[in-house]
């Protein structure tokens, strides 16, 4: 998604490339789209936000040399988001305009090495989703007019009022401006130059200068993420995998006078055994949520050889495997628990075991089941020799890179 034309290559541009260059900018705080740091660094399907708007420029066969432009302290941080990719850092100021030049001052001392680029793409880190066929759209602009901005109509109804409304507004001829906006190079240099403080957007800092600025047409694919629930909208142009993953355990009934099932404790009058508190159905519901994501098993995790797990809860078995999921940049969508034995009776605990579920799973919000059979007095559970429960989970994932095509077998010990 980040990079959609990967199978061309600035090789395959010519010199095109290099006489387009990109400055993302990612130097402001994003305070308002919570999750306590800058929302440029934040996750969107278990990638950062900067990296998904640098990969973008990276990755279009059109553009040159990119520059990231950083708050000053945070360029290790940056190195490290951005390892691997071709690009330069350069520290921004006090404000967005001021980032901006700063940018374009770089890009400038580059002639030492070779001419300036003749155009620059000035784009917002906060907009991680960019089409490719969106930044065609402006680079071929810039052909016939000195600034391309990429916007969207409005669409809805517009009114003018505080607590009621007191004035109907035109929507004609209103546009939504979205980035990344192009410009010849060395006109918008001297318009930030001469800026007034306080100027905020490149295609109106180039129009004030006495520059046109061609619209072209934007991409809903290219929000900028603002508040809280922008991650979440975004997360809809994403391209998903739903996966499915079954766990199973058991555990036999020894001396006790109670056992745990979905983190409640259960007045019985045998407990399980166990190397940990023997919970059969999170211990099951954990190995689904590993099964999903390809992660092993819960004694991969979580040894029973390991004295650190003796007596353990299992909630935090549970926790861990979800964290994964987070990690993974996906989501725990579903998960069903059947529990096997002949008693204790589960319905009267049901509720509780699905308020304590909820609570270990909050961060996904998945929907839950937990509901319980008997094997009509067959086999070791029949027999009330102890417990099993089987899980099943399915997750929403990022979907993964399609695979490398095969090539046919030629019969002579190589491949076509």
């Amino acid at each position: 998604m980040t990079a959609p034309n990967t199978a061309r290559t600035k090789a395959d541009t010519g010199t095109a490339a290099a006489c387009t260059a990109a400055i993302v900018v990612a130097a402001g705080k994003g305070v308002r789209a919570g999750g306590g740091l800058p929302k440029q660094y934040r996750l969107l399907a278990g990638k950062p936000v900067l990296r998904h708007a640098v990969e973008a420029m990276c990755g279009h066969p059109g553009i040159g040399p990119v520059l990231v432009v950083v708050a000053e302290g945070e360029e290790e941080h940056a190195n490290a988001i951005l390892q691997g990719l071709d690009v330069a850092i350069c520290i921004g100021g006090d404000t967005r305009q001021q980032s901006v030049l700063r940018g374009l001052e770089q890009l400038e001392r580059l002639e030492a090495d070779g001419p300036v680029p003749a155009n620059v793409l000035v784009h917002d880190a906060a907009r991680p989703l960019v089409p490719a066929d969106m930044i065609d759209r402006v680079i071929a602009a810039l052909s016939v007019a000195p600034g391309a901005c990429p916007a969207m109509p409005v669409v809805d109804s517009l009114r003018r009022g505080e607590s009621v409304i007191e004035q109907e507004v035109a929507r004609d001829g209103l546009w939504r401006v979205q980035t990344p906006q192009g410009f010849h190079f060395k006109p918008l240099i001297t318009a930030h130059r001469a800026a007034a403080e306080g100027a905020t957007d490149d295609a109106e800092i180039l129009r004030r200068a006495g520059h046109a600025v061609r619209i072209v047409e934007g991409d809903e694919r290219a929000m900028k993420l603002t508040l809280p629930g922008d991650f979440d909208s975004a997360g809809r142009f994403l391209d998903w995998d739903m996966v499915t993953g079954t766990g199973y355990d058991v555990h036999r009934f020894g001396p006790g006078d109670h056992v745990w099932l979905c983190g409640v404790q259960i007045p019985h009058d045998h407990g399980l055994i166990g190397h940990s508190d023997a919970d059969v159905a999170l211990h099951a519901l954990t190995d689904a949520i590993l099964g999903a994501l390809g992660a092993g098993d819960i004694g991969t995790h979580f040894p029973p050889s390991d004295p650190q797990w003796k007596g353990a809860r299992s909630g935090q078995f549970l926790a861990h495997a979800a964290g994964l999921v987070s990690a993974a940049g996906g989501r725990i969508i579903h998960c069903d628990i059947t529990l096997i034995c002949e008693a204790p009776r589960i319905g009267p605990h049901r509720p509780a075991m699905l308020a304590e579920l909820e609570r270990l799973l909050e961060a996904h919000q998945p929907r839950l089941s937990v509901k319980a059979t008997t094997t009509e007095r067959l086999g070791f559970t029949g027999r009330k020799e102890g417990m099993a429960a089987q899980a099943c989970a399915t997750l929403r994932l990022p979907a993964l890179p399609p695979p490398t095509p095969v090539r046919p077998y030629r019969g002579d010990g190589t491949s076509a």
